[in-house]
């Protein structure tokens, strides 16, 4: 049994994954340390989890911080081993919380003990976002940084609570503590420290809002796909919908474009359905897409669609 396991996990290992997300996971336990180091410990300022508590019990203790959040991780990285995966979660996330945690006391030497400000604001919002960033790499690298996070994630499996409101209860309780410790104003520039953390390690897993989704509620759906297709270059996708309060049939059209070609769009729409129900919402990323792949080399090669090339599109969209 023991050997099919091995063998199962040798005919699985990707050594090219496993050195790309060791390497993500190495950057960002870099950057959480910079972020601690450099602006959260000098202002006592952390956005709740074992970060804040171990600024708590440094406050009376004088206990090394990055030693604190090691003692604090240990029975973090227990729980996460019997309800997150055992070994698999024990091995990224323990690199992830010993590189960090031990790193925070080894490179404060050649880190400014009093950090690169002493504004309080500045530190919130840079803390933040290099924090965000660092989290947000972890994260991409499959791993955690274990702390509150494992709590949240248990008690949601546990009691089906949304992870957000366990999350908010937690490190809020946290950021009180900090608030009767070091004074509430700190305690208020932790929550918005909170809030940009969150921010920015969304950015790095999911990247910058790059394209709009369409949706388009029609009588006349050839003519406005065609429409789309001609002047954006875009596949459109269609499907049968009734109207609840009329009982009429519609048909309802989805596509994807660039943010630039947004502005205008309805009005475009309107000169083909001037009674079109037009909805615009936004996408972090669209790939694949024959047409929108024809279209971009024909952009980039500087060519015009050729009529033949036209017509089998137009073709091909009746079909569907």
């Amino acid at each position: 049994m023991m050997r099919r396991r091995v063998a199962t996990w040798i005919a699985e290992f990707d050594l090219r994954a496993t050195v790309g997300n060791y390497l993500l996971l190495t950057v960002g336990a870099l950057l959480l340390i910079v972020a601690f180091n450099v602006f959260m410990a000098p202002s006592r300022i952390a956005p709740g989890g074992v970060s804040g508590t171990s600024l708590i019990i440094h406050r009376f203790t004088r206990w090394p911080l990055g030693l604190t959040m090691l003692v604090l991780n240990v029975p973090m990285l227990v729980l996460g081993f019997y309800h997150l995966g055992r070994f698999r979660f024990l091995l990224r996330t323990s690199y992830v919380v010993l590189l960090y945690n031990l790193g925070v006391d080894v490179l404060a030497r050649w880190l400014p003990p009093t950090g690169l400000t002493e504004d309080l604001l500045l530190n919130t919002l840079y803390g933040g976002i290099v924090g965000g960033i660092g989290t947000g790499l972890v994260y991409w690298g499959r791993g955690t940084s274990a702390g509150s996070g494992i709590i949240s994630r248990v008690l949601q499996l546990k009691t089906g609570i949304p992870i957000s409101q366990i999350y908010l209860v937690i490190d809020g309780g946290i950021i009180l503590a900090q608030g009767l410790v070091f004074g509430w104003e700190r305690s208020l520039y932790a929550l918005i420290m909170l809030f940009i953390w969150g921010l920015a390690a969304d950015y790095v897993l999911e990247g910058p809002s790059v394209v709009r989704t369409v949706f388009i509620v029609t009588d006349m759906p050839h003519e406005v796909a065609n429409l789309l297709l001609t002047r954006f270059g875009v596949g459109v996708t269609a499907w049968p919908g009734q109207g609840m309060f009329t009982g009429a049939e519609r048909t309802v059209l989805f596509c994807t474009i660039s943010r630039p070609d947004v502005r205008g769009l309805p009005a475009i729409i309107a000169e083909v359905d001037p009674h079109a129900f037009v909805v615009i919402g936004e996408g972090h990323q669209a790939s694949g897409g024959v047409l929108r792949q024809a279209f971009r080399r024909r952009v980039w090669n500087g060519r015009k669609q050729t009529p033949k090339r036209e017509t089998e599109v137009k073709a091909r969209l009746e079909e569907d």
